[in-house]
């Protein structure tokens, strides 16, 4: 059974860090790649990032490159560290998983889900 289970979320001050985890597991040599995307209240569920699983490409959304920065390690663990963190990064952040190839920056290509993890920055 595929399951992703995500970590680190909180409250942090504008200008602070957060480094959320998410652990895949289940059926994890198919992995073709992992994402990050959130969804703030009143607003769609929009693309944060991406990481391919064998080759470690990245892809960041323009509004917070240069800010956030996606990893994975051995253990089928994807990270994003975020620093700078601005109010408008307020959002619950969920991870997702592709097993097949396709756009990362779209929801759709994603199969599995996390259960979201809320990322409150205040001023």
């Amino acid at each position: 059974q595929v399951q992703l289970v995500e970590s680190g979320g909180g409250l942090v001050q504008a200008g602070g860090s957060l480094r959320l985890s998410c652990a895949a597991s289940g059926r994890t040599l198919s992995i073709y790649a992992m994402g990050w995307f959130r969804q703030a209240p009143g607003k769609e569920r929009e693309f944060v990032s991406a990481i391919t699983w064998s080759g470690g490409r990245t892809y960041y959304a323009d509004s917070v490159k240069g800010r956030f920065t996606i990893s994975r390690d051995v253990k089928n663990t994807v990270y994003l560290q975020m620093n700078s963190l601005k109010l408008e990064d307020t959002a619950v952040y969920y991870c997702s998983r592709s097993d097949d190839v396709g756009p990362l920056v779209g929801s759709r290509t994603y199969e599995y889900w996390g259960q979201g993890t809320q990322v409150t920055v205040s001023s």
